[in-house]
């Protein structure tokens, strides 16, 4: 399972999902993350470059390029929570402090 959650400068999961500079994607096999990628997407600059359309369009691809089957966040606007839902992504928020126990914390049940 690949576990998508927005890392912000000091390490702790960044409360800003779509405004994120950072992600971390998570590999998470039998309740244990067995790979940490972090990846610079860059959606704090590029989120008003374009409509929010666009903006989502982005998201979009990216956790379809990472097949990405969770997304764990602070907080997100109610059109990224549908747009996750319709693409079959099932989404965790209130996530707040170490990104790492986050991911587990929503994957364990």
């Amino acid at each position: 399972m690949i576990v998508c959650v927005p890392v912000g400068s000091d390490g702790a999961v960044d409360p800003r999902w779509g405004r994120a500079a950072r992600v971390a994607l998570a590999t998470v096999e039998d309740g244990r993350i067995t790979d940490w990628r972090e990846v610079e997407v860059g959606w704090d600059v590029l989120h008003d470059t374009a409509g929010e359309g666009a903006h989502h369009a982005r998201v979009v691809r990216f956790l379809r390029g990472n097949r990405v089957d969770v997304v764990v966040a602070h907080h997100m606007g109610a059109g990224m929570t549908r747009m996750l839902d319709t693409m079959g992504v099932t989404v965790k928020l209130g996530a707040a402090g170490d990104p790492r126990l986050e991911v587990l914390s929503a994957v364990s049940g």
